[in-house]
């Protein structure tokens, strides 16, 4: 199908085993070439070696906001338990107050590396009363951003006449992030602006597609209301023996982590090729990439592409 938005184009920030140099470095350029929204992963451990150093995901999001300009500023994914909701949503009115209204996106998910939440003394339950707490965080995060005054009971999380000030003049995006084709697209066709396919899904795009689709009709919601992303990398080279190498060692290096058959379902190869792969994605209803450069320092691929692949998706 055809896309029915305009085609947006994001980027992960140097985050683990970086320096602040690297990643505020490649945040400005990043900015500066057009892209339109800047990702880091929310984490405490390293992944999927718990022992590499990683920043925190809101306050590397809060230095970037005070040293860009334009691109929107998103979490990929934030699970419940790391923070209070109530919490939460005050560390996201403040990153809008730094970087101007409409340039936050709180991504939410439900968690999965384990060793994270439970060697830090944070909550782990089962897969379903996490996703639980993922819908009432979303509910909690949008009324503290419009109301005045919040009251919720939950099975995990309650506030009690909550007030959050300042709120942000434009409330921010939800983005819900995941696979899971009933449940958790349920959540995000109840609650998310942005539903984001992982990776490791990115050959079953279609399949995904379809089955958002399906949840929105059963909570009444508008399909086309709901923006579709989806997080991939992206292995670019100026020409074809170029990109036929980085993509072996991308896939070497990636493994399944990152989403296997990169040959076959990944979006890779010169920038015309390259083109075609994200036109075969619009096709499938996709307008939104989270896209995470191949290469030592994102700079370099992310300029050629912001240079010859943007250009052919710009009105």
């Amino acid at each position: 199908m055809p896309a029915s938005r305009p085609v947006r184009f994001g980027a992960t920030l140097p985050q683990i085993k970086r320096t602040w140099q690297e990643a505020r470095d490649a945040a400005v350029l990043l900015d500066r070439l057009g892209f339109d929204h800047l990702w880091v992963c929310d984490h405490v451990y390293g992944v999927p070696l718990p022992q590499l150093p990683i920043f925190e995901a809101w306050t590397e999001l809060a230095a970037v906001a005070a040293i860009t300009e334009r691109a929107a500023l998103g979490t990929l994914v934030t699970p419940p338990f790391f923070r209070n909701p109530a919490v939460l949503a005050k560390q996201v009115a403040t990153l809008d107050a730094i970087a101007g209204p409409g340039r936050a996106i709180v991504g939410l998910g439900a968690g999965w590396f384990e060793p994270e939440f439970t060697n830090t003394g944070c909550a782990y339950p089962p897969l379903r009363e996490r996703l639980r707490a993922l819908a009432e965080t979303a509910q909690i995060l949008k009324s503290l951003w419009t109301q005045e005054r919040t009251s919720f009971s939950g099975k995990h999380f309650s506030v009690h006449d909550a007030i959050s000030e300042p709120k942000p003049p434009v409330r921010p995006r939800i983005l819900v992030g995941g696979g899971g084709e009933r449940v958790l697209m349920g959540i995000a066709a109840r609650h998310a602006d942005v539903w984001n396919n992982m990776a490791v899904f990115q050959a079953q795009l279609a399949q995904k597609v379809e089955a958002l689709r399906r949840r929105c009709g059963e909570v009444g919601r508008d399909f086309d209301s709901l923006e579709v992303s989806q997080q991939c990398v992206v292995v670019i080279a100026a020409d074809e023996p170029g990109a036929k190498a980085a993509l072996e060692k991308a896939t070497k290096i990636y493994g399944g982590h990152m989403g296997g058959a990169l040959a076959e379902h990944g979006i890779w190869g010169t920038p015309a090729r390259v083109v075609e792969c994200i036109e075969r994605h619009v096709a499938l209803g996709c307008t939104t990439f989270v896209i995470e450069f191949f290469g030592r320092d994102v700079r370099e691929p992310a300029r050629l592409f912001a240079e010859q692949v943007m250009p052919a998706f710009r009105a």
